[in-house]
């Protein structure tokens, strides 16, 4: 049997858990200290929720779980072998939250301000910086379409950031609406602008030789693509030049408003700025995107936007959302290169005793763990190999019950 663990996935040791545990316990007490909510849902969902999300190439992604018993048996000898799933892991936490939103909402405030911190799932080929199994950090808005949560949002998941050690970032900002307004004065079709929107998004990806290379093989009019690729030479974009190239600027003023208390709030720590090529992959963005770049790291470490229409696949009705995302697996990575550790973490330190001295060592524990978080260890015979794993593994000294009369701590080096 393997030992190892599946690609894509982590064993992570004692010192790795603890920097996780601690990252995601701050990054949760910046959320609940203002005022969000925390919630769990399940990682199995529903294959045909997950089918009918939009979720962009993420659809591609989805670990399938197949029928079971009977009705599986049923499945295969009819050769339905395109529905033999029934259920599939999450590949995010929106969907999952929406459908807990259409199922929960007579209990819930309005709007309702909530933390999702969780594990999903995706059906990735595994390499740097793609896990099949990571973490999500999401606060989101549900029920309102002010664009105060847009603010709220960009402003708690920066004092975040922060609030764990990450700064020199910069905040990237755009509104679908506004990018599809001038997708149409190009003269693509209304039908095609989530296909086009899904393919400009890769632009920091594949250059532009790669996004025109997809839209001709996706058929579109040459015509039409020469355009586009006219304007993706002018970028970067200001919102005054898209202001010349929209009728309806209503969203644009938005835009500028969130953009400049953005600005306000940050007090100088961090930017916030327009950037027409931010697409955001997920087809379910209604409205305004967003996405958070390590100026230092050179990538993206949070990202969310607006969702309008998805609770209406469940409701039958339009329901205002928002969300933000932080990229949690690429801030341990940060976070682990720079060898950091929790801040607010107790120091460590092993009790050593003799077999028959359990109880009397379990009282002198207690007695340590008022200032330290201690832990007990039968004596070895090769005391000293020992206490030099203890210490690889984060430990800061020990005490030898019934010899020291204190912890000697270890010298750092």
């Amino acid at each position: 049997m393997k030992i190892t663990p599946l690609k894509g996935t982590n064993d992570y040791l004692p010192a790795e858990a603890e920097l996780r545990d601690y990252l995601q316990r701050k990054i949760c007490e910046t959320y609940e200290n203002c005022g969000f909510q925390r919630i769990f849902t399940p990682i199995i969902e529903d294959i045909e929720n997950l089918d009918k999300s939009e979720g962009g190439d993420n659809l591609n992604l989805i670990f399938k779980i197949m029928k079971r018993g009977d009705k599986l048996k049923k499945a295969m000898e009819a050769g339905d072998t395109a529905n033999i799933a029934d259920m599939g892991l999450r590949y995010d936490l929106t969907l999952p939250l929406s459908r807990y939103y259409a199922n929960n909402r007579a209990s819930l405030p309005n709007p309702f301000k909530v933390i999702q911190i969780d594990r999903v799932y995706r059906a990735e080929r595994p390499q740097k910086g793609r896990l099949r199994e990571f973490m999500q950090c999401d606060i989101d808005i549900l029920g309102s379409e002010s664009s105060s949560c847009e603010i709220e949002l960009i402003h708690t998941t920066a004092k975040a950031l922060l609030g764990i050690g990450i700064s020199n970032f910069k905040i990237r900002i755009n509104d679908r609406r506004i990018l599809r307004e001038v997708l149409l004065s190009l003269g693509f079709g209304e039908d095609q602008l989530d296909s086009v929107c899904i393919s400009f998004d890769k632009l920091n990806k594949i250059g532009a030789e790669g996004v025109e290379k997809e839209l001709r093989e996706k058929e579109y009019d040459e015509t039409v693509i020469a355009k586009f690729m006219e304007l993706v030479s002018n970028a970067p974009f200001t919102l005054e030049y898209v202001r010349g190239l929209c009728e309806n600027t209503e969203y644009i003023d938005s835009l500028a408003n969130i953009i400049d208390i953005s600005n306000e709030l940050a007090e100088g720590k961090y930017t916030a700025e327009y950037d027409m090529t931010l697409v955001r992959g997920q087809g379910y963005y209604t409205g305004t995107v967003f996405e958070i770049e390590s100026l230092d790291f050179n990538s993206s470490i949070a990202g969310g936007g607006r969702y309008d229409n998805l609770i209406g696949k469940f409701v039958k009705e339009q329901v205002p959302a928002v969300g933000f995302s932080i990229g949690f697996e690429r801030i341990f990575s940060i976070l682990m290169e720079k060898k950091a550790a929790a801040a607010d973490r107790k120091k460590k330190v092993v009790l050593l005793y003799d077999e028959g001295d359990i109880g009397a060592a379990i009282v002198k524990a207690e007695e340590l763990r008022k200032s330290y978080a201690t832990a007990l260890y039968v004596k070895p015979k090769k005391l000293g190999k020992f206490l030099n794993r203890l210490e690889e593994q984060g430990y800061d000294g020990f005490m030898v019950f019934g010899r020291d009369e204190e912890v000697k701590m270890f010298e750092k080096q």
